[in-house]
């Protein structure tokens, strides 16, 4: 199994990934110019590892996996984490001569340190773990998936994902993301209505603290929920600037 990881500025995060993964046979990290302990963190693991210029979060990923020499790889973000039970059942995947060509692994994402079970937060399957040579992440600006060429399957056991440890980390965040989205909407030829932030921030909200059960997740469910309608509402005026100046 070859891991693939990137990062810039993930001195907080990637000492936890990489333990979590010193199981595998080969680990990857493509990093695009940290100026913090990132790099003397990876080296100390003693990683494969790679300075490139960012690219897009697509493109970087699909260099550290073009980078892997064997048989099965593994993506993973930086504040990601392998559990003892996944790791076991990927090895006994691997090992048993399966003729699926990926896999889909659920996340358990934590929240200022809370795992949150609603919201649609859980099980949040997502394709990770594939056959070198029959997968590669779609060209887009945010949001990126894998994509792979064959049957897939689903594992059972969750890694972990340590998103937004804070208010202010998911706001910061929130800025860079519903700009790419934004671009995202303008390449796809969407066109910016009034009915977009007026109705979708609420529908987002609805739909993860009513119909995805947020409630459930209390505070931290219904801050989750208010937050993300921003972000919607964000994404589309920010649609609208980009149409303005493209017009």
């Amino acid at each position: 199994v070859s891991v693939a990881i990137i990062t810039k500025n993930e001195e907080d995060n990637i000492g936890g990934c990489l333990e979590s993964v010193k199981w595998a046979d080969e680990i990857i990290v493509v990093d695009s110019g940290s100026d913090d302990g990132t790099a003397d963190i990876c080296e100390r693991c003693g990683v494969r590892f790679y300075t490139e210029p960012w690219k897009g979060f697509s493109a970087q990923k699909n260099s550290a996996i073009g980078k892997a020499t064997n048989d099965w790889i593994l993506s993973l973000d930086a504040d990601e984490r392998v559990t003892p039970e996944l790791r076991r059942e990927i090895t006994a995947l691997c090992e048993s001569g399966s003729t699926k060509t990926g896999y889909f692994i659920p996340r358990k994402n934590f929240f200022l340190g809370r795992w949150i079970r609603h919201c649609g937060w859980y099980p949040d399957y997502t394709l990770r773990l594939f056959k070198k040579g029959t997968g590669s992440f779609g060209e887009r600006e945010v949001h990126e998936s894998l994509s792979v060429r064959g049957d897939t399957g689903h594992l059972k056991h969750p890694m972990e994902h340590y998103t937004y440890k804070t208010i202010s980390d998911y706001l910061q965040r929130l800025d860079r993301y519903s700009s790419l989205a934004a671009k995202e909407l303008l390449k796809e030829k969407k066109r910016y209505g009034i009915h977009h932030i007026a109705f979708r921030p609420l529908y987002t909200f609805f739909h993860m603290y009513v119909i995805r059960l947020g409630f459930l997740d209390g505070y931290l469910g219904f801050t989750l929920s208010i937050l993300y309608s921003f972000y919607t509402f964000s994404k589309y005026t920010k649609l609208r600037e980009l149409q303005v100046i493209e017009q």
